[in-house]
């Protein structure tokens, strides 16, 4: 008869079961925030979307500072030339530098071509004098936020000698530094996905918060038309729209009104959800008694029942961003959105939607990755958000 071996239970280590005793107490009483904030670190694709994100609206901020030139300068003498490669060592010793432009015109065809001198190096150094430039968001034409900006001359990296040409990125048509416009141009283009995405969480959860609290007729009257604006495309809806901000408008003008016509049109999907989780509410004990206690509704709806679950909120926001800088992208690359001298990621591409410009200066489209890289960035960090905001998952 064959003897049945029964395993002994392997012993749990001390520091293990320690730790397990440690943490269940501090899981029982931690707050909401504190849940959110444990479960969001361990979400690594996330955690490096946030500090990509950090990272970009910091440069953003200064501008000024982290960008070469000034976003109007430009040189006749160097329109469409190629990008530089930087070399970081000379003779074994750190030592940045760039060799300078050797241009040829064709006499046939004129066309000019640019090739490296090998003679001449152009050294590149850090905390550079040049050009002077205001520190914070000067780049965005709002006359209020220009007078906070302060000016300052000194720039993070650059050509140590005032004039010489540095191209990191290449030049446009223009001849403007294609770099130091891309970081003028994250101001607008990332500030207005903030400013949009807080007018339409405003719409979103005002009507929102009305027809899942309310109902009936209002309710009906907010969810059709809802439905109405949610069946027509949103490209031509964003051209027809756009078609109603006239050419003469001052760049202030035209960037408040692309603004709000990104608003206008991206309530709906926040409206959706804050109705779906008012309607989940409304028949808790805490929200009927507010009412028995005949507490205001907009109290009861800004005080009681949003703060339940303003986590969601916040990972709903945060997926939405994307959409607002697509959307002004995707105007001012059709010439609808804003327009120079207003510099934007979309601008910028809208100098390259030619088959002769991507041909020539395939260059020009290096914005578009920065588009890219920031979308997906604000995509992974709604995903740990929202993922997140549920922590006893």
């Amino acid at each position: 008869m064959a003897h049945r071996v029964i395993p002994f239970p392997k012993r749990v280590p001390a520091e293990v079961t320690a730790v397990e005793e440690t943490d269940a107490p501090k899981i029982l009483v931690a707050s909401q925030w504190r849940l959110m904030w444990w479960k969001f670190r361990k979400h690594r694709l996330a955690m490096m979307s946030l500090v990509i994100i950090f990272t970009f609206y910091f440069v953003a901020f200064f501008a000024g500072f982290f960008a070469p030139f000034t976003k109007e300068f430009y040189s006749k003498t160097y329109t469409q030339a190629p990008p530089q490669s930087v070399h970081l060592f000379d003779n074994g010793r750190l030592s940045p530098y760039v060799y300078a432009y050797k241009m040829k015109t064709d006499p046939m065809t004129y066309e000019r071509t640019f090739t490296e001198d090998k003679t001449h190096k152009i050294r590149l150094g850090f905390l550079v004098k040049g050009e002077e430039y205001q520190i914070g968001f000067g780049g965005i034409p709002v006359p209020v936020i220009n007078k906070l900006s302060v000016k300052w001359d000194v720039h993070f990296f650059g050509p140590v000698e005032t004039g010489d040409p540095f191209y990191f990125l290449g030049a446009d048509d223009t001849g403007h530094d294609l770099w130091s416009r891309m970081i003028y141009g994250a101001q607008i283009s990332l500030s207005i996905g903030l400013v949009g995405v807080f007018l339409s969480l405003g719409l979103g959860i005002l009507l929102g918060g009305i027809s899942g609290l309310i109902g009936g007729i209002v309710d009906n009257f907010i969810q059709r038309l809802i439905e109405v604006l949610r069946s027509i495309p949103d490209i031509p809806l964003w051209m027809a729209l756009a078609t109603a901000v006239p050419p003469r408008w001052s760049p202030v003008a035209v960037y408040f009104g692309i603004t709000i016509i990104l608003s206008l049109l991206g309530w709906t999907g926040m409206a959706r959800v804050v109705r779906g989780k008012f309607l989940s509410l409304r028949e808790e004990d805490f929200v009927v008694a507010a009412e028995l206690d005949s507490v205001p509704r907009m109290r009861i709806i800004t005080r009681h029942m949003i703060p339940s679950f303003m986590s969601h909120i916040i990972a709903s926001v945060t997926l939405a961003i994307p959409g607002m800088i697509l959307g002004e992208t995707a105007l001012s690359f059709l010439g609808l959105g804003l327009r120079k001298p207003v510099v934007s990621w979309g601008v910028m591409l809208h100098e390259a939607q030619n088959i002769p410009a991507i041909a020539n200066t395939p260059w020009l489209l290096i914005p578009g990755l920065a588009v890219v890289i920031t979308v997906l960035a604000f995509n992974f960090l709604g995903d740990g958000l929202r993922d997140a905001a549920d922590p006893y998952h």
